[in-house]
C-alpha cells in the first residue's frame, strides 16, 4: 500500500531558498519511496504543482471575501459571525486533507516566527496543522528548521506547542536550538543538522558558467529588508544605508577591475536589484554599464547557474550565501539574522561576516581584500565543512528512514525495494 506524504510549507512563492529545501526532500524521499504518493500544503500549490508534479494544496483558503470596517462594533460582529465560523471551516479542511495521510514534514526553512504574521503563515497555523496532523494519526517531523525571533507571548505558546507535538525534531544551527532554549523550549534534547539544501545532488550543483569574461565576477546578493525578521524595531534608515554601502563597493569593485553580477534569491529582491543598478548607472560615465550582469531568474535552478558564473559572492539572503559556499565560491555574508552568522561560523567563515545594521563599504572593501587573498585556503576549508555536512545529513536521513518507512529501515524489504 502506497505511503503518504505531506510537506508544509512556505512553498511557491518565489523564494528560492525555500523551494531548495523542498526540492532536496522530496529528492531524497523519492529515491526511497516507490509509489509514494505526495501532497504539499502550501503557498502558492499552482507553481508547486508545475515545478514538482505532486498534488498541492493552498494552506488557508479563503472563506469569504475580506474586507475592512472602521467601527470596533462592527469589526467584532465580524468576528464572531464570519472570523470563528471561518476558523472552525479550516480546521476541519486541515482534518479533512490529512486524513488518510501517514507522514507529515516540515523541511527546513525558517517558519517559526511571528516577524510578518501571527495567523497565515504564523505560529498560530503552525500549530494548527501539527495539532490536526496528530489528531489524525500522522508522524510529524520537523527537519532541519529554523526559529525566531518571536516577540509575542501567545506566539512563543503555539510554536513549542507545535514542536511538542513532534515524533522528530531537528534544528539547522545552533543558533536555533539555543534560541529556542531562551523561550523555554527543551531543544537542547534534539540534534542539529545542516540545512537541508546541503544535501542537494551533485548533479542539480555542478553548473556551468553561460560565459566566460575577461574580468573576475564578483556576485551581489541582494535582499529586501527583512524589516521586525532582523530587529524588533525596524527603521527606514537601516535599508537606505544597506543600499548605499553595496553600491559604494559595487563602484570600487568596478573601479579596481571586477565586473558585477547582481543576484536575488527571491522575486521580492527585484526592486532591490533596479535600485542598486540604477546606483550605479548613474557613475556609468567611468565604466562600460555591460560589466553590470543583471539577468532574470525565476527559480533556485536558474539561481545556481548564476552564482556557478561567479569568482568571489557577497551576498544577504541566508541561502545565497549557503549555495555560494556549496559551489564553493569564496563568500562574505552580510547577516540580517542570527542563522547567518550561525551559518558562516560553521564553515569556518566568521572572519568575512557583516552585520546589516551596522554596514560600511569600507569594511567590505577590506574583508573582500582579505578573502581574495586567502581564496584558495578558504575554497579548502569550504570544501571540507560541505563534505561534513553532506554526511551529518545522510546520518539524519538514516533516521528519517526509521521514522517514515521502519520495515525499510529494519531491512525487511529488498534494497531493490528501497532504492528507486
Amino acid at each position: 500500500m502506497a505511503r503518504r506524504i505531506a510537506f508544509f510549507g512556505h512553498f511557491g512563492a518565489g523564494n528560492f531558498g525555500n523551494e531548495a529545501t523542498l526540492a532536496a526532500m522530496l529528492q531524497w524521499l523519492r529515491n526511497r519511496g516507490s509509489g509514494t504518493e505526495f501532497t504539499c500544503i502550501c503557498t502558492v500549490p499552482e507553481k508547486v504543482k508545475a515545478d514538482y508534479g505532486i498534488a498541492a494544496i493552498h494552506n488557508r483558503d479563503a472563506v469569504v471575501t475580506s474586507w475592512a470596517a472602521h467601527s470596533r462594533l462592527i469589526r467584532w460582529i465580524r468576528k464572531l459571525l464570519v472570523g470563528i465560523p471561518s476558523e472552525l471551516y479550516r480546521w476541519l479542511q486541515s482534518f479533512t486533507i490529512l486524513r488518510g495521510t501517514d507522514t507529515v514534514i516540515v523541511p527546513g526553512t525558517g517558519l517559526l516566527t511571528d516577524a510578518y504574521t501571527f495567523f497565515c503563515w504564523g505560529p498560530y497555523d503552525m500549530f494548527r496543522w501539527s495539532l490536526a496532523a496528530k489528531l489524525c494519526g500522522c508522524k510529524l517531523l520537523f527537519v532541519s528548521v529554523g526559529a525566531g525571533p518571536l516577540y509575542s507571548r501567545k506566539a512563543r505558546f503555539f510554536v513549542k506547542a507545535a514542536l511538542s507535538l513532534a515524533d522528530f525534531r531537528s534544528y539547522r544551527d545552533v543558533s536555533t536550538q539555543r534560541y529556542l532554549k531562551t523561550i523555554g523550549f527543551p531543544a537542547d534534547r534534539d540534534p542539529v543538522y545542516p540545512d537541508l539544501a546541503f544535501s542537494l545532488s551533485s548533479p542539480v550543483m555542478r553548473q556551468k558558467p553561460s560565459t566566460k569574461r575577461r574580468r573576475p565576477v564578483v556576485g551581489l546578493g541582494l535582499m529586501e529588508y527583512a524589516g521586525r525578521y532582523s530587529v524588533e524595531k525596524p527603521t527606514k534608515a537601516i535599508p537606505s544605508a544597506y543600499i548605499q554601502s553595496l553600491a559604494a563597493f559595487g563602484r570600487w569593485l568596478l573601479e579596481h577591475g571586477y565586473d558585477l553580477r547582481l543576484l536575488i534569491g527571491d522575486l521580492a529582491d527585484r526592486d532591490v536589484a533596479r535600485e542598486l543598478r540604477s546606483l550605479l548607472s548613474a557613475h556609468s560615465a567611468t565604466y562600460d554599464e555591460q560589466r553590470i550582469i543583471d539577468e532574470p531568474v525565476e527559480s533556485f535552478a536558474e539561481l545556481l547557474s548564476q552564482l556557478a558564473a561567479t569568482n568571489f559572492v557577497v551576498a544577504t539572503r541566508f541561502h545565497n550565501v549557503l549555495l555560494s559556499i556549496f559551489m564553493n565560491k569564496p563568500t562574505i555574508a552580510i547577516s540580517f539574522h542570527h542563522k547567518c552568522s550561525s551559518l558562516m561560523s560553521q564553515m569556518g567563515l566568521g572572519d568575512y561576516c557583516q552585520d546589516i545594521n551596522h554596514l560600511h563599504a569600507d569594511d567590505l572593501v577590506r574583508q573582500f581584500r582579505q578573502l581574495e587573498e586567502n581564496a584558495e585556503n578558504v575554497r579548502s576549508i569550504m570544501a571540507e565543512r560541505v563534505k561534513a555536512c553532506r554526511h551529518a545529513l545522510d546520518e539524519q536521513y538514516a533516521i528519517l528512514l526509521g521514522r517514515i518507512w521502519p520495515a525499510k529501515a529494519r531491512g525487511d524489504l529488498p534494497v531493490s525495494a528501497i532504492e528507486v
